[in-house]
């Protein structure tokens, strides 16, 4: 992750390249089967009829509405789930906010539910982490990635809700 992201690199003069290097020849990695740091359907389904438990869903605005889908097949969000768009944890530069700032806007989101009761997603699974990343910076460790994200959900004939501005 590049905080500021490839305007920040180039301000530093950093040497960015478009030639794609040789890669070496892959290894296999073995890893324990299941990741404690996420959460499955059934868990986000669960979590988000849940007064104990927050799913936040990190899409920009319009998409969380249902007023456009650029991506997946249906447009809405998750039941419950509360809208928090990733960019929100950026400055005007795209660099994080201070850890004082996330920290603070965090806790106002999460209204004194722990980190451990909330569950990230986004659209499919890789932008959540840069709010993940952000929970981290802020000192707020626990907080799970659902994975399949919007558009496992919206492809299982499950609830989904829209909202008009």
């Amino acid at each position: 992750m590049l905080n500021g992201g490839l305007q920040a690199a180039t301000a530093a003069r950093l040497n960015i390249t478009t030639v794609i290097p040789e890669m070496p020849e892959a290894v296999v990695y073995e890893a324990a089967h299941g990741f404690e740091g996420t959460a499955v359907l059934e868990e986000v389904a669960k979590a988000a009829q849940s007064p104990d438990s927050i799913v936040v869903d990190v899409r920009e605005a319009p998409r969380y509405l249902g007023h456009t889908e650029l991506i997946d097949l249906v447009a809405g969000h998750i039941p419950g789930a509360i809208n928090v768009p990733y960019n929100t944890n950026m400055n005007a530069d795209n660099r994080y906010l201070s850890v004082e700032e996330l920290k603070a806007n965090y806790e106002d989101v999460f209204k004194g539910q722990q980190p451990e009761q909330v569950i990230v997603h986004c659209g499919s699974g890789v932008t959540a982490c840069h709010t993940l990343l952000a929970l981290e910076q802020a000192g707020l460790p626990g907080a799970r990635l659902y994975v399949g994200s919007w558009s496992e959900w919206s492809r299982r004939d499950l609830p989904i809700a829209t909202e008009q501005v």
